[in-house]
């Protein structure tokens, strides 16, 4: 069996929902939740990546593990390969603090297509996930990221041609549709410990999407395509939301 490591960046500062991991109106932080969702992964550690100490006092609290990061980190990504630094897991997977309903399988799906990207006759630096637009979310908005993929290589794995903010590609005829990037990713020790050694680059910067650092360097990124996106936490209204989805089980 692979062994993985599941880490969950938790930064305590959030310009649209302060305090964001700490929420705990469904008698949970939020951030229990989540870590709750990663260890149902069979045979995964799971530790909490954090710049706050009062994220680590929460996550104690309920008998999680957690680690104190740098708070200077500039990405989720950065704040990963720190907390994983030095740990044995041959596949180590960056899963965002503020996505409490995350299905296991998803997970499980992803660590499965990182594996299986490394016996291709070009590895991948990292792996990722996404999905076909949702009906209720419209693929010119901004804040829907989407993905282009490649047809799928030796290994039966599809790769990302580009990430954008922009509708891609240009509907000018044809039949081809972009899916939505969810944002978990997967990685070797290796190219996690590699990525803050990357250079920030101009299509990086341009689009606020720190993926297309690891493109424009000239890596691979190895794509899992799944049906649907759980709902992520960015607003106040996303989290009531989810309070009542919990309030309902």
């Amino acid at each position: 069996m692979t062994r993985a490591l599941i880490v969950i960046p938790a930064r305590y500062a959030s310009s649209r929902l302060p305090g964001k991991p700490l929420l705990a109106e469904t008698g949970k932080p939020l951030i229990q939740h989540t870590v709750e969702q990663a260890m149902k992964v069979n045979g995964v550690e799971v530790v909490v990546a954090t710049d706050d100490e009062r994220i680590i006092e929460a996550v104690n609290a309920f008998g999680g593990n957690a680690v104190m990061t740098d708070p200077a980190h500039q990405s989720g990504t950065d704040r990963v390969a720190e907390a994983a630094r030095g740990h044995d897991a041959e596949i180590i997977v960056n899963v965002q603090g503020d996505e409490p309903e995350i299905d296991p399988e998803v997970i499980s799906l992803l660590i499965e297509t990182h594996a299986a990207a490394q016996t291709s006759t070009r590895p991948a630096f990292t792996s990722t996930l996404v999905c076909p637009f949702p009906e209720d979310t419209d693929p010119a908005g901004p804040n829907a990221v989407k993905a282009v993929l490649s047809a799928p290589d030796d290994s039966g794995v599809r790769s990302a041609l580009y990430f954008s903010r922009s509708l891609i590609p240009y509907p000018r005829s044809g039949e081809a549709r972009p899916f939505l990037h969810l944002g978990l990713y997967a990685f070797t020790k290796e190219s996690l410990q590699a990525f803050p050694t990357l250079s920030r680059t101009p299509l990086e910067q341009t689009e606020s999407l720190e993926q297309l650092r690891i493109l424009e360097h000239g890596h691979r990124i190895a794509c899992g395509v799944v049906r649907e996106a759980a709902p992520g936490i960015d607003t106040p209204e996303d989290y009531a939301g989810f309070v009542k989805r919990q309030a309902a089980l």
